[in-house]
């Protein structure tokens, strides 16, 4: 048994059971993969596949059973090398760090300078997505955190603490009745917001589900005209008339949005909390818990690993 036949096994699930897909991800030929994966059958006594002559159609019983094994052993075996790349290489590697747009643009920013400032010898690596691919990445380990506000909590092999609260605002041009009745000192109401286009996020994205919830909660239809993942690009939007923006706190800078109003929405949809996720059972390197304290002051080392041996489903909040 070797670590290049469970390779191919976790691979042929993750590829929907494409070997061409598996030889080009793990730099091999086809036939170089069915033998690894028969080699490991032999030795084991069972198919870990169902097959159709040279077709894999999915996991045999047996497979299924042993798939989460094999993820523990290749997992162990990757916590084995960081041990060794930590005390090599004391403080120097790369981060990669997985984020939504908002987290990147609005949040990250100020942790990368500060943590870049204490370790110089670390390479950084920020990449951008859904929060569901996110989780997706941080599961692969092709991220070793990610920080996003929806869908991390909903993966039970990733360990999600929380970092901050924040709300959500309205952004209309200075013109617009609902900064008039602001200025008149009005409370803005759903009903009141209810009555205009809104530009917004997509669901799935930034307390989406938060925004629609509440309309849903008090009986009203609203009316999305325009949905993306980018604030600056609501923003936009906005200044064009399109709609009224609802969009995160956090993405409202009152330097560069001096063009907008911004009204508090915060008493009409239900708080927000971003978190950080970790895989379970991954080796966090000692600047990766630096980074994490770095965003999160609240979540030092101690805090971390003390989740990381909590049970699968144990939810963590402020």
């Amino acid at each position: 048994m070797n670590f290049q036949q469970l390779r191919s096994v976790r691979e042929t699930v993750r590829q929907g059971f494409n070997l061409t897909a598996v030889a080009d991800t793990l730099h091999t030929s086809q036939p170089g993969v069915s033998r690894q994966i028969k080699e490991l059958e032999d030795e084991l006594g069972v198919s870990l596949f169902r097959r159709s002559g040279r077709r894999f159609l999915g996991l045999t019983p047996p497979g299924e059973v042993a798939l989460p094994i094999i993820e523990r052993l290749l997992l162990e075996a990757d916590n084995l090398k960081r041990v060794g790349d930590e005390f090599a290489a004391c403080d120097a590697g790369t981060l990669a760090v997985a984020a939504t747009h908002t987290q990147a643009r609005y949040a990250l920013p100020t942790a990368v300078r500060d943590f870049r400032d204490q370790h110089t010898q670390v390479a950084l690596h920020l990449q951008q997505g859904s929060p569901r691919q996110i989780a997706e990445w941080v599961l692969k380990g092709q991220a070793d955190l990610g920080v996003a506000t929806e869908a991390l909590a909903d993966y039970p092999d990733l360990v999600t603490l929380p970092c901050y609260r924040w709300t959500h605002v309205v952004v209309v041009p200075p013109e617009h009745p609902l900064a008039q009745a602001q200025a008149r000192g009005e409370a803005l109401t759903l009903e009141a917001l209810a009555r205009h286009p809104l530009v917004t996020y997509e669901p799935g994205y930034t307390g989406r589900s938060h925004i629609d919830e509440a309309f849903q909660r008090a009986g009203l239809r609203f009316e999305v005209v325009l949905s993306a993942m980018d604030a600056d690009v609501i923003k936009t939007y906005v200044d064009l008339g399109i709609g009224v923006g609802v969009v995160a706190s956090v993405a409202i800078d009152d330097a560069r949005d001096r063009h907008l109003v911004a009204i508090d929405a915060g008493h009409l949809f239900a708080l927000n909390t971003t978190r950080v996720a970790v895989k379970r059972g991954a080796y966090l390197r000692s600047y990766v818990l630096d980074f994490i304290q770095t965003f999160a002051p609240t979540l030092t080392p101690e805090v971390v690993l003390a989740a990381m041996d909590s049970p699968p489903g144990t939810v963590i909040d402020l």
